[in-house]
């Protein structure tokens, strides 16, 4: 996959964000069985600050987040608990953005006793399946979501986020 990351946020080179962010966009696209190479993402790696704006700007929510999806296309699926329709590999295209707040998810990385590394790659898994069409607003979607987090997590050797 192609993922151009912006980095805002020096502190991101820490754990370096742009190999972190192609592991993981890898990985997600993979499991579903796509072609990562087809595709394209772009990570905006920022601050809580910055993501409070955006938040706020995009959601009406002007506070800090772990991490915001624009999708290029609506793929969610119609049905609770359905997989939306996946982007055809052979037509490759730009699936979206996300944001990653470092303070946030430093934060939450130290709430759970996780690695700060593996927490930003499992919030860049959960932002790559917004970005093709998974959510977790209802509760049948949610937990198709969830499972496939937890499964593409599980093979890189990452525990269960939801423990």
């Amino acid at each position: 996959m192609i993922v151009d990351v912006v980095v805002e946020d020096p502190r991101w080179a820490a754990v370096d964000i742009e190999g972190l962010a192609q592991k993981a966009t890898d990985a997600t696209l993979a499991h579903l069985g796509l072609e990562p190479a087809a595709f394209e993402v772009a990570l905006l790696a920022c601050d809580d600050a910055r993501i409070a704006v955006l938040n706020g700007d995009f959601r009406d929510k002007p506070q800090p987040t772990n991490v915001l999806s624009w999708p290029s296309l609506e793929r969610g699926s119609v049905q609770d608990g359905q997989a939306p329709d996946l982007p055809d590999p052979s037509e490759g295209e730009e699936l979206g953005d996300l944001a990653l707040a470092y303070d946030t998810c430093k934060r939450e990385a130290e709430q759970s006793g996780k690695a700060f590394a593996d927490h930003a790659f499992h919030l860049i898994v959960h932002g790559t399946l917004h970005l093709l069409g998974y959510d977790h607003i209802r509760d049948g979607d949610a937990t198709l979501m969830e499972d496939l987090e937890r499964q593409i997590l599980g093979k890189m050797g990452l525990s269960d986020p939801y423990i």
